[in-house]
C-alpha cells in the first residue's frame, strides 16, 4: 500500500474513532446528568460543556466522513433524470463548488476562533478555542475530502457521488 493510501486509511479510522467516540460521549453525558439531576436532584456542572464540545466534534468531523462515503445530502432529483454527460459534469462541478464553500468556511471559522481567544468555559475553565477547534479542521478536511471526490470523478469513467461510492451502487 503507497503512502497516500495508508494516510488515507488512517484519516478514515481516526474519523471513524473520533465520530464513534462522540456519539458515545454526548449519548453518556446527557443520559448521566438527565439521571443525576432527577435521582440524585444535582446536575453535573461540566455536562453540557463538554457535550457542546462532542457535538462540534462529531458534526465538523462528520463532514469529512460523510463526503467520502457519499453518504451527504444530495440534490438528486435533475440529477437523477440527466443524461450521463451532464451528471459527469455536475459530479466534477459540485465537489469542487462545495469544497470552495468549506474552505471559506474554515477560513472564517478561523477568524472566530480568533475572537474567543480569551474566554473560557464556565464550569471546566477550558480555553473556547478548543471546544471550537473541530470546526475549522472538520471544514477543512471535509474541503479536501470533495476535492477528492472531484478528482476521481476527473480520472475515472464511471460516476462516483463518494471516493468510496459509485453512482451506480447507491441505494
Amino acid at each position: 500500500m503507497n503512502p497516500i493510501k495508508k494516510l488515507d486509511y488512517g484519516l478514515m479510522k481516526a474519523e471513524e474513532f473520533i465520530l464513534s467516540f462522540a456519539i458515545i460521549a454526548i449519548f453518556v453525558l446527557v443520559t448521566g446528568n438527565a439521571l443525576s439531576r432527577r435521582f440524585l436532584g444535582t446536575s453535573w456542572p461540566f455536562s453540557s460543556e463538554l457535550a457542546e464540545a462532542f457535538v462540534y466534534l462529531a458534526t465538523f468531523m462528520g463532514i469529512s466522513y460523510a463526503a467520502r462515503k457519499g453518504r451527504h445530502i444530495r440534490m438528486s432529483a435533475f440529477f437523477d433524470i440527466a443524461p450521463y454527460k451532464v451528471k459527469k459534469a455536475l459530479s466534477i462541478i459540485i465537489p469542487f463548488v462545495t469544497a470552495l464553500v468549506l474552505f471559506a468556511l474554515a477560513y472564517y471559522s478561523l477568524g472566530y476562533l480568533e475572537q474567543t481567544t480569551n474566554r473560557v468555559t464556565t464550569a471546566l475553565r477550558l480555553p473556547y478555542y478548543i471546544i471550537l477547534l473541530p470546526v475549522p479542521v472538520g471544514l477543512t478536511l471535509g474541503g479536501l475530502q470533495f476535492l477528492r471526490n472531484m478528482w476521481i470523478n476527473i480520472i475515472e469513467k464511471e460516476i462516483y457521488i463518494g471516493t468510496e461510492m459509485k453512482e451506480s451502487d447507491r441505494e
